[in-house]
């Protein structure tokens, strides 16, 4: 399941956090990457646990405490703590899939990699190319958004950074371990939801079709999630 959140960071908080990516140090991408993907890795990216990728990453966390289509779309149990990357003129990420555990840096914990997000910086008319191409159940589909959105989709799927031929794309990426493993209970509850959500805006909240829905939304979320 391939969900765009829009607007998940007003554009005052994307020109802050440009102007201290700005100031930050940048090192090889390939200091996070896996065995596979060190090979076709070929971008910039913030060390893991500096200052400042520790003080974004806090800032990203919070806007999607606050927001509901993500909790809705990925269910979270457990976030990566967000990490920040570009890709310059030439740069690209070759198709991968990304590793399936994660080991938190100085933390020694184990995040399970059910969704992958990435989360724009960039305006798209900053910068050509560097389309992440995503591989699903629907083929491939291409995605490039307006700085302070944001895509999520499962960290199973085939992927990759087409190459920039023009400006710079910069980006926050990470990982969820849900608490429902599986994506297609994911979509399954996130479509209950919208509906729920949509019924609400037109009828009240003690119809008995809402308080039908919600019933099995939560029974359904009982019955698939793992804690």
């Amino acid at each position: 399941m391939l969900i765009v959140i829009p607007d998940l960071l007003p554009a005052e908080t994307v020109v802050q956090m440009r102007a201290a990516l700005e100031r930050a140090a940048w090192v090889d991408g390939k200091v996070t990457a896996g065995q596979q993907s060190a090979k076709a890795k070929h971008n910039l990216q913030i060390p893991e646990g500096s200052e400042v990728a520790q003080a974004l990453g806090d800032q990203v966390l919070k806007a999607l405490g606050r927001n509901p289509e993500f909790l809705s779309a990925a269910q979270p149990l457990r976030i990566y703590p967000p990490l920040f990357n570009r890709y310059d003129t030439g740069m690209r990420f070759d198709a991968h899939v990304d590793n399936a555990i994660r080991m938190v840096t100085g933390h020694g914990m184990r995040i399970r990699t059910d969704v992958s997000a990435t989360l724009f910086l960039s305006d798209p008319d900053s910068y050509d190319g560097g389309e992440l191409v995503i591989e699903d159940t629907y083929g491939s589909q291409a995605v490039k958004l307006p700085a302070g959105h944001m895509v999520v989709y499962p960290a199973t799927s085939l992927h990759r950074v087409t190459p920039v031929t023009r400006g710079s794309r910069w980006a926050s990426f990470f990982w969820i371990q849900s608490l429902v493993r599986d994506d297609g209970q994911r979509r399954l509850l996130y479509e209950m939801d919208v509906a729920i959500r949509r019924l609400r805006a037109e009828l009240d909240d003690e119809h008995p079709s809402i308080r039908s829905l919600v019933s099995t939304y939560h029974n359904l979320l009982r019955r698939w999630a793992e804690m």
